[in-house]
Parts: C-alpha cells; structure tokens; sequence
C-alpha cells in the first residue's frame, strides 16, 4: 500500500479522534433560567377559620414556603381531600407517596377544582401530620401544608365550676360542681365532647336531669365517623362552691380578663390606678360569659400607669392584683425633617444620629441617583417630607420607598434589607399626611405582573406589628427572593392604603391597626411607604410618586 495514502488516513483518523474527543467535554454552561414554584391557594373539605367558623382561608408563607390551615370536625384528617390547589408556572407537583390516599391517582399538577380532574383522580391526604409537596420547574421547591383541626367542644352542667378536663388519650372526663348540687339530678345545657357535629349516646342533654352520682360510660363519634367510641364520664363535688379563676393580659390603654366560674353566676370586676383610693365596677355588659368562662375588657385606661383589679362571685371578693399599662410609644423620626447626603445617597437621619428609617436607595445609586429624598413640600409648610418616586434607573425599575429598619447590603443591584424595629405597645391606628401622582405601569420585572401593564400604578402605605424573633431579612434578588407576607402568623396587627390614583393635595388619612391575635406582645414595629406596591418585583410607572409627611402612632 503507498506511505503517502496511508499517511493520509492516519491524519484524518487522529482528526476525527480529536473531533470525537473536543466535542464529547462540550459542556452546556448556559444556566437554567429561575422559575419560581409556589402554592397560589388551597381549598379542602370541612376548611374553617381558627374559630370554626367556615372559611376558604389559608395562611400562605412564600418565604418560608409554608401553609397553614383549619378544618372542621365534618372532615376526617386522615383521609381529607383536597378540592383546589394552585400553583404558579405550571410547576409540576409533588407530594409525599406516604400521605397519599392513593398516590398513583393523585393529581401531578395544579386544578381549581375537582371538576378539572379525571374521575379516577384521588386528592384524599392523611394530614395528621405536616405533608411535603415538592414544586419542580427548572428548580424544586420543597413546601409543607399543615392542618389544624377545630374541635369546638363544649360541656356545660348545672353549677359547674370551671371547664371540663378532657383527657383524649384514655378517653375519660373530669367535670366538677358545687357542693349543693346533688349528683343524681344534674341538669345538662350541653354535652358536645364530639364537637359541633358529633353524636353523645345516650345523650346527657335528652333528659331534664342525668345522673352523675358515679362514673358513667357514653359512646361520642366526631361528625365524620359512624362508629362511636367509648368515653367515662366522672363528676365531683368541688371545695368552694363561688370558685373562680382569673387571668389578665394588660396593653397600653386596656385591660383584658378572662376565666372559669361556676356555671350561672356572674363576676364583679373592680379596679383602679394604684394611687387612687376608690374602685370603679366594671359594667356588667362588659363582661361576656359563656358556660363556665368569662371574658372582660377594660378600657379607657393611663399608659404607663400602675392599677389594681379584683374579682368578686357572690359578694366574696378574690385576691387584688396589680399590672402596669405599656407606655403609649410614639413612632421615632415620623416627621421625616432629619436626612443627610452621601454623595448622590439621602438616608433619612441626621449625620449625627441613629437611623430609625432607611430606604432602598443604595441599590438605585450604584448607577444612577436617589429615588427617596427630602422635600420642603410639606404638610404644615414647615420642615420637610419625604418623597419617593419611581424611576427607571438604566438597568432596571426601582420604586421610591422608605421603611423602619435598615438596608444590610446590595448583591449586584438588588438590596437585602433589614425589617422592623423593636417596639411592644398596642397602638390602635397610624394617622398619615400623604400625597401621590399615579402613573401607568410600564414596567414589569416579573411574568406574573404582565397583567398590570396600562393599569394604574398602586401607591402603599401599610403598618405591622409583629413578634418575630428578630428583624425580618427581606431579599429582592429573584433567584432568592424573601418578601414580607402579611398573612404569616408572626403578625399580630396589620393595617394598610393602598392609592391606585392621583391625590393633588396634602390629605390626613388614620390607618386603622387589625388585630388578629390576642394576648400577644409585639416585639417589633415595621412601616413601610413605597410609591409602587408592587417594586419588589420590579413592577410599577416610571413617574409615579408619593409624597408622605407627619407619621403619628394613635392609642385609643
């Protein structure tokens, strides 16, 4: 054979080896595009509120990525279905194979309702404990769904002292009365140990008396089981027939009391501040009772002051107790007449104090300027405001915004901010001094907001009262993206306004606190004001600006 030709087969062949070899290490180093996987909402059998009360309301937690819900006891927990779950892009859904019901039938994506489902689909969940779900796009997001169940069970027994004691493990119930009342006749005005919807047998409330004189054996069934379980029920004389207990939760200008006393009496609730010498009574339609419990409000009270309270049944005076209202705690540096200038960043405090405030300009100038500045357009034409504009600031959409806490550092242009500041009174309302200029979204930074585009842009105002265990970390970065939510359950009290129009003059406005929860502390207040509502997302009218003056925490 000729050198030459085989020369030339042995070039191409190293030729196409290499080739072989170069195009076998090609590596795809195209990222894959961020594609957030959430729960939109969620709807099951039986759902209720906290109180039992029938609702479709669910606590929804992006940042943490966790839902909360509540159900009543129509539903077995065990085997609930689920009704509605949706999810954002399509994201394709994954749920625990050990909570399924039948996890080969359970739906792999999202439906609005049963009725978009196969008929061979089977949504039933064991919630009994906290279910996985993975959310899978280009990412998987892991998410938990947990359900409560409300059990709203009530015994009320002629002169019953204090609640039941309801012991589910052993299935047994310990009820207590006066020492007058015979145990043999016993008048029974509810006996719901299976809750709202279950069944007694026999039932205790059939009979104008029941017989309690020794321990007797009922068959209860939540509303969900057709089977009933046997339950023992021991009724005792208690020592003292007026007995009562008492407990208090002191805010900035009320009292709240509540407690157990026997059935069909009526608390007297005295009290007044430590320096004085003469009670006030508490009216007594103030004072709410239900069975063997008793709820009160006092009202009208100092902040910041020492006072007394006792409780009397039946002219026997209870122990006098002492608390302290919370001090009426003004909001810090509301007036936003203190701001200094580095280079082309405002922050609003004086170069010689402590910030209160911050905003989210640091972002915005690493390439253009600030968009939360001070103004001499003011309310009272004295001092200055603030004024938040959103702009289009070369690389992307940053609305003016301003908010307790503080901004941490920025990770390219995108900040991660520090939310709230301590704080622990009970206000009732933030009054405001505002005014706004509202232009058309042209700008969206996420998919999901495409739909705001020619609308109006949304001005906000809102307070929150929480008791986080420290600041909230807030991260604008899509990829990582951590946001406030106002529904999550360390939010005790919430209140907003929200301007989807222009308001050419100052106007006073008192934004009214919601309370959700009771008997908890704040550890934490956090405003915020952002010309558009939803710049997080990148989202709002270039122009669009709010001008805000003269922040004033009220305390009725």
């Amino acid at each position: 054979m000729n050198h030459q030709y085989l020369s030339v087969i042995y070039k191409c062949f190293t030729s196409l080896s290499l080739l072989s070899l170069w195009t076998g290490c090609i590596k795809n180093d195209i990222p894959y595009p961020i594609v957030d996987g959430s729960i939109l909402s969620i709807e099951v059998e039986g759902q209720c509120d906290a109180s039992g009360n029938a609702s479709t309301q669910a606590t929804i937690n992006k940042n943490k990525r966790t839902v909360s819900l509540y159900i009543d006891d129509t539903s077995d927990l065990r085997k609930l279905r689920i009704k509605k779950l949706t999810v954002s892009n399509n994201a394709e859904l994954i749920i625990d194979s050990v909570a399924c019901n039948n996890y080969h039938k359970f739906p792999n994506g999202g439906f609005e309702s049963l009725d978009n489902l196969v008929t061979s689909a089977d949504t039933r969940v064991d919630f009994s404990q906290p279910v996985n779900f993975i959310l899978r796009t280009y990412q998987d997001y892991a998410w938990t769904v947990s359900v409560e169940q409300v059990l709203n069970r009530e015994i009320v027994l002629e002169n019953q002292i204090g609640k039941a004691v309801i012991d589910d493990e052993n299935r047994n119930v310990v009820i207590y009365v006066a020492e007058g009342q015979p145990l043999d006749k016993i008048k029974v005005s509810t006996f719901n140990l299976g809750g709202l919807n279950g069944t007694v047998l026999p039932d205790p409330t059939a009979s104008e008396t029941f017989d309690f004189s020794r321990p007797v054996e009922l068959y209860v069934s939540m509303g969900y089981e057709e089977v009933g379980y046997k339950w023992t029920i021991f009724v005792y004389h208690a020592e003292g027939s007026t007995a009562t207990t008492v407990n208090s939760f002191p805010m900035t200008k009320q009292l709240e009391l509540w407690g157990d006393i026997q059935n069909g009496k009526i608390p007297v609730i005295e009290y007044k501040k430590m320096s004085d010498s003469n009670w006030q009574t508490l009216s007594s339609s103030a004072v709410n009772i239900s069975g063997t419990s008793y709820t009160a409000t006092i009202n009208g009270l100092t902040p910041a002051t020492n006072y007394q309270y006792r409780v009397s049944v039946d002219g026997m005076q209870g122990t006098t107790q002492t608390f302290t209202t919370t001090p009426a705690t003004p909001l810090t540096d509301a007036d936003f007449d203190n701001w200094h200038q580095n280079d082309k960043l405002w922050n609003p405090w004086s170069s010689s104090g402590n910030s209160f405030w911050d905003t989210g300009n640091r972002g915005a100038t690493t390439v253009g300027n600030s968009n939360s500045v001070p103004t001499d357009d003011t309310c009272n034409g004295s001092g200055q405001a603030a004024l938040l504009e959103s702009k289009w600031i070369v690389l992307k959409f940053a609305a003016g915004n301003i908010f307790t806490g503080s901004y941490v550092k920025t990770t390219g242009t995108n900040g991660v901010l520090s939310f709230g500041r301590e704080f622990s009174a009970f206000p009732t309302k933030l009054r405001v001094n505002y005014k706004c200029e509202v232009t058309e979204v042209n700008r969206c930074g996420d998919d999901d907001y495409e739909w705001l585009k020619g609308r109006p842009d949304t001005c906000h105002i809102y307070i929150a009262l929480t008791d986080w265990d420290e600041p909230l970390e807030i991260r604008t970065r899509p990829s990582e993206r951590q946001l406030f939510d106002k529904n999550e359950s360390k939010v005790i009290a919430y209140g907003e306004l929200l301007k989807g129009e222009t308001v050419t003059n100052w106007t006073q406005v008192d934004i009214p606190l919601t309370y959700r929860y009771s008997k908890r502390t704040p550890r934490y207040i956090l405003v915020v004001a952002s010309a558009s509502k939803y710049g997080d997302f990148f989202t709002g009218g270039e122009g669009t600006k709010l001008w805000i003056d003269n922040f004033e925490l009220i305390y009725e």
